[in-house]
């Protein structure tokens, strides 16, 4: 599922133009980014979590070159679903 599936999703549903979907979708995920990127969790309940998670620094390998490099301990972007998102998964998704 695309970002224009979920807003036409969205439009669909609750009959808000899509224009004004969209907007809203987009201002959802800049938010989110947002306080990501400034170090802060989200937390939706019911839904899930966007986390940041610290990467230590480890030493890895060049294979073409065959050489040695250090990488530095930085920061990602993460997502935990909550247990009723996963129990749900688990229940009603088929191969």
């Amino acid at each position: 599922m695309t970002k224009a599936d979920i807003v036409n999703e969205i439009s669909k549903t609750t009959g808000i133009e899509k224009v004004a979907v969209q907007a809203t979708v987009e201002a959802f995920m800049e938010s989110i980014k947002n306080s990501v990127v400034g170090g802060k969790n989200v937390y939706l309940r019911g839904f899930g979590s966007f986390v940041v998670k610290k990467r230590a620094e480890k030493t890895a390998r060049n294979i073409s070159k065959n050489v040695t490099i250090k990488i530095p301990e930085h920061f990602i972007p993460s997502f935990k679903p909550s247990k009723s998102f996963v129990t749900e998964v688990k229940g009603k998704v088929k191969k």
